[in-house]
């Protein structure tokens, strides 16, 4: 047996097929290749945003879900409140009661002497418009003594009638004045005291007459008063109504507290090392629309420790100051004793603002 074996030849290996060669691209397709590789880069960074953005919101609504406060549940109360109708029977009487004429007392209290207290005080009445009666008619018989000259000599002329009032109005040492909320000032100075004593008119005088002054005053007024020498003692840091009873009062302060001897002392003595100012400041304090000063004119005040007269230029400053805080600028009556000439001066000039007047006492 005979076994051939035909060895095949080796087959050539095929030739490599040539590279084709890219071909250039041209400038048009560039530009369009780079416009959709930009597109293509927004749409891409558009679905990441939203995506983030959606993923965001869910764990934000996953949170507030896990987050969700427990549910509650009030009950408000809403109260309906119906208004009672008044009877007819009631609203019937109250027709009646209406149309019934009102009974007329004429019976009335009369009090047969003075009370203890106070009464408050009385609104500012016109009393030209209520009384038809000159009201110098209602003046007491006793102020008829208080007019005239014949105990004080030709020296103080007519001025010393008047502690009351008149037809037109108050009277004091002869300067006469309209108004109801009055303030006496009295300087009971050494200086004063010797002057008015000079002048035929001691201190004692000028009590009785202050004390006839306010038996004088008719109801409807008010007052109050100050002494003073540097230091000062009120009666009454307010005006008070012309009461009976504050006139009992008034006159017990005149007659106790009244200082003769030219200085002061007690515990109601207020010290003061402005003298004049402060106890002008205290007077227009109480809104008066008549004040009346007694002095001789002569005012000392120690600011700075050392005693000096009050400058005038300082007591017109403050005086004009004092008056525009009132509501009606309020008339300063001066009653001098034996004041300097030039002291009347000045102050006659001070007073001529507020239509004020001076009243000189000179020595006989």
């Amino acid at each position: 047996m005979s076994i051939s074996i035909k060895l095949d030849s080796p087959s050539p290996a095929p030739a490599p097929k040539p590279k084709k060669q890219k071909r250039a691209k041209s400038g048009e397709e560039k530009v369009k290749s780079g416009r959709r590789a930009v597109i293509s880069s927004v749409i891409i960074g558009s679905i990441v945003v939203h995506l983030i953005g959606l993923a965001l919101f869910g764990l934000w609504t996953v949170a507030e879900y896990f987050n969700r406060p427990e549910a509650r549940f009030e009950v408000k109360k809403k109260v309906v409140k119906i208004p009672p109708k008044p009877p007819e029977h009631k609203m019937n009487v109250a027709k009646h009661e209406a149309m019934a004429p009102k009974p007329v007392f004429d019976d009335k209290l009369v009090s047969t002497r003075p009370t203890d207290f106070a009464l408050p005080e009385l609104p500012q009445v016109n009393l030209d418009q209520m009384l038809p009666l000159d009201p110098s008619e209602l003046i007491s018989d006793q102020v008829n003594g208080l007019v005239g000259s014949a105990a004080l000599g030709s020296g103080l002329g007519q001025g010393l009638g008047g502690g009351g009032g008149t037809g037109e109005g108050m009277s004091f040492f002869g300067v006469k004045a309209d108004g109801d909320r009055i303030v006496l000032l009295f300087d009971v100075s050494s200086s004063v005291v010797n002057k008015a004593t000079k002048a035929g008119v001691p201190l004692e005088r000028i009590q009785e007459e202050t004390l006839k002054l306010i038996e004088g005053l008719p109801i409807a007024a008010q007052f109050s008063m100050i002494q003073f020498t540097q230091n000062y003692k009120p009666f009454t840091t307010e005006l008070l109504a012309a009461t009976p009873g504050n006139k009992r009062l008034a006159q017990e302060w005149v007659r106790e507290e009244w200082v003769t001897s030219g200085t002061m002392s007690g515990r109601e003595v207020v010290s003061n090392s402005r003298g004049l100012v402060e106890v002008l400041e205290k007077a227009f304090a109480m809104r008066p629309n008549v004040i009346f000063l007694i002095s001789d004119a002569s005012f000392q005040w120690r600011p700075k420790g050392g005693n000096k007269d009050i400058p005038y230029r300082e007591l017109r400053k403050v005086i004009d100051d004092l008056q525009d805080s009132l509501p009606r600028e309020a008339p300063i009556h001066f009653i001098g004793f034996a004041p300097d000439d030039e002291d009347v001066k000045e102050w006659k000039r001070i007073l001529r603002r507020s239509d004020g007047e001076f009243r000189e006492l000179k020595e006989k």
